[in-house]
């Protein structure tokens, strides 16, 4: 996917060389060169689906499942630190190497998958934007939708003039909705000693929790942002010297690592919230956003629904931002086409015009479509782990046999879990 090369990237690209070269002195003078990819990455890990299944989570079943969230966020960190080396190390992004790896066929499938993918995380995150103008300002559905697309739109816009406003202006929706997650932590007061336990301790509380949980998986490791992290670094900073780019892989880890951090935190936030704040009061059927966002109020005070619904706003209008440049990677990957990205935020957002003007429940209409991401899951992590396995394709930063055998694991238990979801859902659980 091209971007604009502009002065700020520019100085940005410098600065990253001079640290590379070992002649930039000061911790965060070397660091802030490598902020950003993950940081984009990380918006599609607290979009409005994470919203949905830990609400519906955390109310339903408490604490249970907040080890899933960890171990989840946990999953995400290893892919994208893969996802984000396969781009530093080949030059080329994940779609790419799928084409040129794959025979013909495979990669037509395998293209149509992730666009159906893409339209899944597509509605969980334009339904999650509208939603948030709903909530905050009363407008009907349709017309916050109107304006979550002329938003996105702009939001994209900032491409045209580097990587680097596009990376800042996500970064700061992040820092926004971990503020109001903060806040939110705080105001509920949750038992810390039961949030420790269940962090650490695996337990599902019958069929219904093992199928929320694959949607807090699907949620958490979303196989588009796979797609597009190696495309965010295949290109962003360039060396061919075997010890510098190293070196510009060890920042990048540090980038995963901080904004997978801030983003599992948040998830854990979500999930903490509903579950101090309805199942220990009772409200175990809060089954939907807007459900949430009524009863925080009278629990909480008036305070607690604004902050939840401006937390939801910022994630759905980023998100959305991402989701589309994502379309774009994998289309451009897969089959060497790009159409205008305004045309496919017009088309990508068809599902969700639709599914607001069938009067559909929006929330349970996010936790199927996180649902549905999970099952593209292995599309993306497979040929991942099979990619960053292989010498003559990476090189000096080839996966050392532990961090494929971790992958490996990562990548059944994916399918598993998604095996035994499909196996209830076909009798009727």
């Amino acid at each position: 996917m091209k971007r604009g090369t502009k002065s700020g990237d520019t100085k940005v690209v410098e600065s990253a060389t001079l640290v590379l070269e070992g002649r930039r002195r000061g911790r965060l003078q070397q660091i802030l060169p490598f902020l950003g990819p993950a940081f984009i990455a990380s918006i599609a890990y607290i979009d409005p689906g994470n919203f949905a299944t830990n609400i519906q989570g955390g109310a339903e079943f408490g604490y249970t499942l907040l080890w899933v969230v960890v171990a989840s966020n946990l999953m995400a960190m290893l892919l994208q630190t893969l996802s984000a080396k396969l781009g530093i190390a080949t030059g080329k992004n994940l779609a790419e190497h799928c084409r040129n790896q794959f025979p013909p066929a495979v990669v037509w499938l395998m293209w149509g998958i992730m666009e159906v993918v893409s339209m899944a995380t597509d509605l969980a995150e334009f339904l999650g934007a509208a939603l948030g103008f709903y909530l905050l300002f009363g407008i009907p559905l349709w017309m916050a939708a109107v304006l979550t697309a002329i938003l996105t739109l702009l939001i994209l816009g900032l491409e045209a003039y580097g990587f680097r406003p596009l990376e800042a202006v996500i970064t700061a929706m992040v820092g926004v909705i971990a503020v109001c997650y903060l806040i939110e932590t705080w105001l509920v007061r949750p038992d810390w000693a039961q949030v420790a336990w269940h962090a650490v301790v695996p337990q599902f509380e019958g069929s219904e929790s093992v199928f929320l949980a694959t949607g807090i998986l699907g949620a958490t490791v979303m196989p588009h942002v796979i797609f597009l992290h190696s495309s965010l670094t295949q290109g962003r900073i360039v060396t061919l010297d075997a010890e510098r780019r190293q070196r510009l892989y060890r920042f990048e880890i540090l980038d995963v690592a901080i904004a997978m951090g801030v983003a599992g935190l948040i998830n854990a936030a979500m999930l903490i919230m509903a579950a101090a704040a309805f199942f220990h009061a009772g409200l175990t059927n809060i089954a939907s956003i807007q459900e949430a966002y009524r009863t925080l109020e009278p629990l909480l005070g008036p305070a607690a629904r604004t902050v939840f619904a401006v937390s939801l706003l910022a994630s759905g209008l980023a998100s959305a931002s991402v989701g589309t440049m994502a379309g774009q990677v994998i289309m451009q990957g897969f089959l060497h086409r790009q159409i205008p990205i305004w045309v496919r935020r017009l088309v990508t957002m068809v599902p969700s015009i639709v599914v607001i003007g069938m009067g559909l429940d929006p929330t349970r209409t996010l936790v199927v479509s996180q649902v549905v991401l999970s099952f593209g899951l292995p599309f993306a992590v497979v040929p991942l782990i099979l990619f960053t396995r292989r010498r003559d394709l990476m090189g000096d930063l080839v996966n050392s046999a532990f961090t494929t055998c971790v992958g490996g694991v990562v990548a059944l238990l994916i399918v598993v879990l998604n095996t035994y979801l499909l196996y209830e859902t076909f009798r009727g659980n």
